[in-house]
């Protein structure tokens, strides 16, 4: 393979992989964590929305317009309507451009679109939006805006809507981390180990068991992603051959093991109802001199003795 082709290869599997996150729509959930930082993973998805020919809308809240475009190139930007929640989140300047409602006025407002263009809205971050309103609202907010391509009764063709939601998991509790999950139709959790970044998606497909896998990839300058095979099993933790195993049973009140004499002595033993041959003579033929017993019955007289009868003293 030459470098072109294989060049060509890795863009088509860099390609399956972000069209496996945008082909349900609806809800993907990017989970991401102090040490793996999801909002390139983010732009990444926003890239491949823009060069498809979706319309893509930017709620930013958590970091400036500049820092957000900055690696993409004019073309790019030029595809992207930012709204920007950043300098003004509660539109205190009372600018014509900003939404009165805020963010969630900005996607409530989304959810009244009729045209039939794919449209790709990306929350940046859905963190910031969850410690500032309640989470139910936030998620009847979230649901309507994601399904409204699929309202029973609604005659008009409206375009696959894909909201890309950045969640930092570790500043939520269970309840809305579980409120959320059950929500998105795909879930990416960012992990890694010996610095390689992994990707582990859960799809939730309609009607389908979920299937998950788990891609390692790195992010490139211009917001490309360059899928890496798995670390190889010397990498993994824990592998270093200097250091011994540890032992389960090494500090038990009981011993799980058995020495070869042990194993000897417990082979050789008989058990108390294993019965040889020679103990069974022994039971059965008294030896000489041993002393032996004899039972003596005399009947009484309401013994009944009439084998044809055997219940003719029960008065029936």
């Amino acid at each position: 393979m030459t470098p072109s082709e294989g060049a060509r290869a890795g863009t088509g599997r860099e390609l399956e992989m972000l069209d496996s996150l945008l082909a349900l729509g609806g809800l993907v959930l990017l989970r991401d964590s102090v040490e793996w930082e999801g909002r390139s993973l983010l732009k990444a998805l926003v890239k491949k929305s823009a060069l498809c020919g979706e319309q893509v809308h930017i709620l930013g809240c958590e970091v400036s317009e500049e820092e957000f475009r900055e690696g993409f190139d004019s073309d790019i930007n030029n595809r992207l309507v930012y709204h920007d929640f950043f300098r003004d989140p509660l539109n205190w300047s009372k600018t014509e451009e900003a939404f009165p409602g805020g963010p969630l006025g900005a996607l409530r407002a989304m959810c009244k679109r009729t045209d039939p263009v794919p449209v790709t809205i990306a929350l940046d971050s859905l963190s910031w939006l969850l410690l500032r309103l309640p989470c139910t609202t936030l998620c009847q907010a979230l649901h309507a805006v994601s399904h409204q391509d699929s309202c029973p009764g609604d005659s008009s063709s409206v375009g696959k809507v894909s909201v890309l939601g950045l969640l930092h998991e570790e500043l939520h509790g269970p309840g809305p981390m579980g409120a959320l999950s059950n929500l998105a139709q795909t879930e990416v959790t960012l992990g890694g180990t010996m610095g390689q970044a992994s990707a582990h998606i859960l799809c939730r497909r309609p009607r389908q068991c979920p299937t998950d896998q788990t891609q390692w990839f790195s992010i490139l300058p211009d917001f490309s992603l360059d899928l890496q095979e798995g670390p190889s099993v010397e990498s993994q933790p824990y592998s270093d051959p200097h250091i011994p195993p540890v032992d389960p049973t090494t500090h038990l009140t009981f011993n799980l093991h058995l020495s070869k004499k042990e194993r000897e002595a417990r082979d050789s033993l008989i058990l108390p109802f294993q019965f040889s041959s020679e103990k069974q003579q022994a039971l059965l033929r008294p030896r000489p001199g041993q002393a032996t017993s004899h039972i003596f019955y005399e009947p009484d007289a309401y013994d009944d003795l009439d084998q044809e009868d055997p219940d003719d003293d029960l008065d029936i």
